[in-house]
């Protein structure tokens, strides 16, 4: 007998086509779900798209039958809105029994009595309610369309042990083939510590070249980035990927203070203002608080986005030497003025055309992986577009690190050639930056 999923509103507001993805089987809405979505078709965000999207999606479902006994739906299985009838049993002894939840999840318990033989599941992202279902012995699980498990993320890079003519190659010749079944389970643009065979002190930094199938050196720079210079060789290898303009898409992972923004301005900075492979830098980041708001803040809208977009200032003036009396430089204020950079919230992005730009978006942990698409898809003729984050700080409250934006796209992109990806471990912020990273 096919299974019954009853899905909470949750699951609707984070995927509005949700419906599809359980195949053949029998899905119910709780009606009170649907009261719930109706809360949220308003908002000029993320959760008000996609409530307006399901309702939209229900509305044309509704043309083929009665949803009180149920439509098909494109998934070959059949839909039905459900209304919970006389007494809500266990939900009863709640101390709020008319509470959307407690409603939403005595529709899925009246699903299991009312056929014991038939097997109901509970579909929400809420925790809480699936420890609640679970405790009624209800089975409940997450929506998993769009997880990543965290742990096995694609690092970007490899440890390769070749013969020691292969290094020596890669020194002189600066690049040596590699292919067949060696590079079996290489992706494209995977960056590689090559370690001779015969000694390990003998090694070579190379990324895979899947075109040529070869092994290239990294380049090999003489003067810093900006002033940076990397010191690992995951920042070696994200500067090689942030540098390199035919890679369009770069994703930099790690924890606090490895460098991902840093390394990020500085190689863009490099490309705008030095060697003007790109009209104009663009900066973004979206926007959360960390811990409590402080509310509406006065002023014009670059007064009020200062407050936001300070850690990229911060930078910035790091790079530009701001505060240095020794040295000469400009003022960060003064590249903005120039149009050299531009730095914007994400609010505003959707519908442009972003052509010629070097584009970095900090903290896209935060981002659902529907906005990131919508991101991406902006992205014009000669743009490169940079993504940096860290996947266990997120302060978006409907995603977690493994269905979170950043996470999607390096799963995703993977084994695209015309992207790249890095994840970096050490921090090199400070002594006490690093160990608070891993102790707190």
């Amino acid at each position: 007998m096919p299974k019954t999923f009853v899905l909470d509103t949750n699951v609707m507001l984070h995927n509005p086509t949700a419906t599809t993805s359980f195949g053949a089987a029998e899905i119910v809405i709780p009606i009170y779900a649907i009261e719930e979505i109706d809360r949220f078709k308003r908002e000029l965000s993320e959760l008000g798209r996609n409530a307006r999207v399901f309702t939209r999606y229900l509305d044309r479902l509704r043309m083929g039958g009665n949803l009180s006994t149920g439509v098909p739906t494109e998934g070959g299985g059949r839909l039905r809105v459900a209304v919970v009838q006389g007494e809500t049993g266990p939900i009863e002894s709640m101390g709020a029994p008319n509470r959307a939840d407690n409603l939403i999840l005595a529709a899925a318990l009246q699903e299991q009595k009312s056929d014991p033989k038939k097997t109901v599941v509970f579909v929400t992202r809420d925790v809480n309610l699936r420890i609640r279902a679970d405790a009624m012995g209800l089975a409940a699980v997450d929506y998993l369309d769009e997880r990543v498990d965290i742990e096995e993320l694609y690092t970007g890079t490899v440890e390769l042990k070749v013969p020691g003519e292969s290094v020596d190659r890669l020194y002189s010749d600066g690049a040596v083939p590699y292919k067949g079944e060696a590079a079996r389970n290489l992706l494209p643009n995977t960056y590689a510590l090559v370690k001779d065979e015969s000694n390990e002190g003998h090694t070579a930094l190379a990324r895979y070249d899947e075109g040529t199938e070869s092994l290239v050196a990294l380049r090999r720079t003489k003067e810093p980035v900006w002033g940076i210079r990397p010191r690992n060789k995951e920042q070696h290898f994200a500067l090689d990927l942030l540098l390199n303009d035919d890679i369009k898409l770069v994703t930099l992972v790690g924890k606090a203070g490895t460098g991902k923004t840093l390394i990020a301005l500085a190689a863009g900075l490099q490309r705008v203002v030095e060697d003007h492979n790109y009209q104009k830098l663009l900066v973004s980041r979206p926007i959360f608080p960390l811990g409590r708001d402080v509310g509406f803040l006065p002023g014009d809208i670059e007064e009020k986005l200062n407050p936001w977009m300070q850690p990229i200032f911060d930078n910035l003036e790091l790079l530009l030497g701001v505060g240095h009396a020794d040295r000469e430089e400009r003022s960060y204020r003064e590249f903005l003025e120039m149009g050299y950079i531009e730095v914007e919230p994400l609010t505003y992005i959707r519908g442009r055309s972003i052509p010629n730009q070097f584009i970095i978006v900090d903290e896209a942990q935060n981002l659902t992986p529907h906005e990131v698409k919508t991101i991406i898809t902006r992205v014009g003729e000669n743009t490169k577009i940079v993504l940096t984050g860290d996947p266990y700080q997120i302060d978006n409250p409907y995603i977690d690190s493994a269905s979170n934006g950043l996470s999607t796209v390096v799963e995703r992109f993977k084994d695209v050639g015309l992207a790249g990806h890095v994840t970096l471990s050490k921090g090199e912020r400070s002594e006490l930056a690093e160990l608070a990273a891993n102790k707190l």
